[in-house]
């Protein structure tokens, strides 16, 4: 026999016998007891737990003024700067007031023509009454002057109305701002010509500081809250505080308050209108703005918040969580959620306070297993079980899924042939990984090689 086959045959050998020594360790591995698998969770409380709902508004001026001529003219000068802030009462347009100077003269006039003509007519009723005492004159002749004495004194009023008429027309050729705001861009200049009521703004004021944010809340969810069950008291708007969420998604730093609501639901929509007030000093919310705000609306009592990763689904779609118990045991409970809040679940049923909710490690374990539990720690404040503080990997409320479900089922007995396959599993994966390093020893054996090649 060449001397190479015999080198080939004793390396076939070792490496058999070195797969056989490592499978029989495998094995005597196997009938061990594995250690129980580490899950992470979660310490829950209850606690009176705020609902809030997140409503779409539009910011709108607490005062907005449309600037119009009330007299007609020529425009000769703007009194004010585009974009910035006017007095209420400030000037901002002239208009040409010559034609109404005259106007106002000659109502001067006119007034103090009625009035001379009232003086004489005074004088008649005064020598008309002397006569008649003589018997001089007759009573109707006294009853004429004292007709004309009045009709004297209306025409003195209706003067002193002109005149006033012409005053205020006069007045009018200065434009003034009706309230405090900011002024808006200009939409005429110089030498245009406006008349009294056009459709046309000359300007437009609004007022910023506070301002007003306008949002819908459905009447069948508003409905749904007050007639909720006597665990949750809908709040009042007295003690209400609302914050305001930003178009980019940052918090706004002033808090509002409910200023209005509209007492009747919109035919069309069916919704209710609510009116917010927020400060503005910053001037950083402008009208037409889109916001939301979170909007308290109930109160649960005795509710615990459970991070959502740690909540599953069973086969009939029920809500379950996966609890371990004072002995490490795994114990799989039904819950009853209301709603959500930000990443964690408002659960009014089914846990206690002080009861451990896996999170993290669901798709390794089912009810009636030993684990070994680790409590799960806020990277940031390093705080242990704090709800929402970890976020689940990809996948892994899926993965959780069933073990839920075989806790609806009644399939707790059956998580021992899973471990056994598990364990199978484990030894195939322990000979596999010893026959490698076996592979690369064979591979950097000289004779190995030689064997290769002759074959």
């Amino acid at each position: 026999m060449p001397s190479h086959r015999i080198v080939s045959c004793r390396a076939r050998i070792a490496l058999a016998l070195a797969i056989l020594s490592l499978a029989s360790g495998a094995l005597a591995q196997q009938g061990g007891t594995p250690p129980p698998p580490a899950v992470t969770v979660v310490t829950v409380e209850s606690s009176d737990v705020t609902l809030t709902r997140l409503l779409p508004g539009r910011v709108s001026a607490s005062a907005m003024a449309e600037v119009r001529p009330q007299v007609n003219g020529l425009i000769t000068e703007r009194l004010f700067e585009e974009g910035r802030p006017v007095e209420e009462g400030s000037p901002l347009y002239r208009i040409d007031a010559a034609s109404y100077a005259a106007q106002e003269a000659a109502a001067n006039a006119s007034l103090a023509q009625a009035q001379a003509q009232m003086q004489q007519a005074e004088r008649e009723v005064e020598r008309m009454k002397t006569l008649l005492e003589r018997r001089v004159t007759s009573q109707q002749e006294y009853d004429d002057a004292v007709a004309a004495r009045d009709v004297a004194a209306a025409a003195v009023k209706v003067a002193e109305a002109n005149l006033l008429a012409s005053e205020i027309d006069l007045d009018r050729a200065t434009i003034r701002a009706p309230i405090s705001g900011i002024a808006g861009l200009s939409e005429a200049t110089k030498g245009a010509l406006v008349t009294a009521g056009q459709a046309t703004p000359l300007t437009v004021i609004r007022t910023i500081d506070p301002v007003n944010v306008d949002v819908t809340q459905s009447s069948a969810e508003m409905l749904r809250w007050r007639r909720a069950s006597g665990t949750i008291a809908a709040g009042g708007p007295g003690d209400t505080v609302l914050t305001l969420k930003l178009a980019d998604g940052s918090t706004y730093e002033h808090t509002g308050r409910l200023s209005a609501a509209e007492p009747h639901v919109n035919q069309q929509t069916g919704v209710i209108l609510l009116r917010l007030e927020f400060p503005n000093p910053e001037q950083l919310l402008l009208p037409g703005m889109y916001v939301q705000v979170e909007v308290p609306q109930a109160v649960v009592a005795n509710a615990v918040l459970v991070p959502q990763e740690g909540v599953t689904r069973d086969r009939r779609g029920r809500p379950m969580a996966m609890i371990v118990t004072s002995d490490n045991v795994v114990e799989a409970r039904q819950i009853t959620i209301e709603r959500d809040r930000g990443n964690q679940w408002v659960v009014t049923e089914g846990l206690d306070s002080g009861d451990r909710v896996i999170v993290a490690g669901l798709q390794k374990i089912a009810p009636g297993q030993q684990v070994s539990p680790e409590e799960r720690v806020d990277a940031e404040t390093g705080d242990a079980g704090q709800p929402g503080a970890g976020q689940p990997a990809a996948g892994q409320s899926e993965a959780a899924q069933p073990a839920a479900d075989q806790a609806e089922a009644g399939q707790a007995d059956a998580t021992q042939p899973a471990d056994g396959q598990t364990d199978a599993a484990q030894a195939d994966a322990a000979q596999a990984g010893a026959a490698q390093p076996a592979d690369g020893q064979a591979q950097d054996d000289p004779a190995n090689d030689a064997t290769v090649a002759t074959d």
